[in-house]
């Protein structure tokens, strides 16, 4: 194995989408503490675009439901990531295939170090009784002890840095209003636990809409498409962006924002990525666990004290306090007061 002067460092994330942007902030930061190294950043495809701006970062594409599916499919990947003759191995993810991927690494000498996510800390912040409610350590720090430990060290900013893109041609009409606000919301999350009622967030785009506010509707599939586009029709400055835009037109977009008000889903994490920030809403979950966004502010969290909460760390589970879901504690007054002091 050759390591040269100017080793390279493989690192492991395969999902989600919002712990994949997280990666890509880090990241951003690394390569300026440690310019001797190359980074092959290891994911999914689809997420290449948060990475495409790192300089000396190779983005490889894994491709789990085809060429790299099964145990096969691992092997071959492994032969295709050898290629690069790598010194090191940080596995960000610490699932089932970045683990038989770092073991066979292991085996012929690689120096792997892997991520400590703290299952003890999350049960305890999660338990329905007898929590422990301290913040756990941020994932962006967990992600830089990984690398600590394969000796390159670094001091997280954790701060926003706008990374302002040219829009794309098919969005220069959403912006055609050069002296209006620009508010993005991402009012949709994979787990059902995390979306705030989507009549409440109607009451708030409603206010967005009569303060002459342009609102950018962002993330979700044919059934949330439906829904945004209803709020299209129903208010004069509101605009869907499901469906119509690829996801590195997507973050151009949200780098020209003013503000986004998100679930704790993958549209805080985009933002994040994107220097812009962010007011988030948080119900059965909490940014105790450490996934707040990049570079984002706990002021900046909308929630509601309650004993049973949080509940879950990813969402998952609903969160019920005396009887009402922990969604249904937020009023929309209350999100409303949160755009007001952003002086919306």
């Amino acid at each position: 194995m050759d390591r040269g002067s100017n080793p390279t460092l493989l690192v492991f994330r395969f999902s989600a989408m919002g712990d994949v942007a997280m990666v890509a902030s880090v990241l951003r930061e690394f390569v300026e503490y440690h310019p001797q190294l190359t980074v092959v950043m290891v994911s999914r495809a689809f997420f290449q675009p948060f990475f495409a701006d790192i300089p000396r970062l190779v983005f490889h594409p894994c491709r789990f439901d085809g060429t790299h599916r099964g145990f096969g499919g691992l092997r071959r990947l492994f032969i295709e990531l050898k290629r690069y003759k790598p010194a090191f191995v940080a596995d960000l993810h610490h699932n089932i295939r970045s683990r038989l991927l770092a073991f066979s690494f292991r085996l012929i000498g690689i120096t792997v170090r892997h991520l400590d996510k703290d299952r003890t800390g999350r049960k305890a912040l999660t338990r329905p009784r007898h929590k422990i409610m301290k913040p756990l350590r941020p994932m962006p720090e967990r992600y830089a002890d990984v690398l600590a430990k394969l000796g390159f060290p670094m001091a997280l900013r954790h701060a926003l840095r706008p990374h302002r893109q040219s829009l794309p041609e098919t969005a220069k009409r959403l912006f055609a209003d050069g002296g209006a606000t620009y508010v993005g919301i991402a009012p949709f999350a994979q787990h059902q636990p995390k979306v705030y009622p989507l009549n409440r967030m109607e009451a708030v785009i409603a206010y967005l809409d009569k303060k002459g506010h342009h609102v950018l509707v962002f993330g979700g599939g044919p059934d949330e498409q439906r829904l945004a586009e209803a709020w299209q029709r129903a208010f004069d400055n509101v605009h869907s962006l499901i469906g119509h835009f690829s996801l590195a037109d997507e973050l151009a977009i949200i780098s020209n924002l003013d503000l986004m008000l998100s679930m704790d889903s993958a549209g805080m994490h985009l933002a994040s990525l994107m220097g812009i920030r962010v007011l988030s809403i948080w119900g059965p979950t909490h940014p105790y666990a450490g996934f707040l966004g990049y570079g984002q502010h706990p002021e900046d969290c909308i929630q509601v004290d309650h004993p049973a909460r949080p509940s879950s760390i990813y969402g998952n589970k609903p969160c019920s306090c005396d009887g009402k879901d922990s969604m249904e504690l937020i009023e929309p007054e209350l999100v409303i007061a949160k755009l007001q002091e952003a002086g919306l």
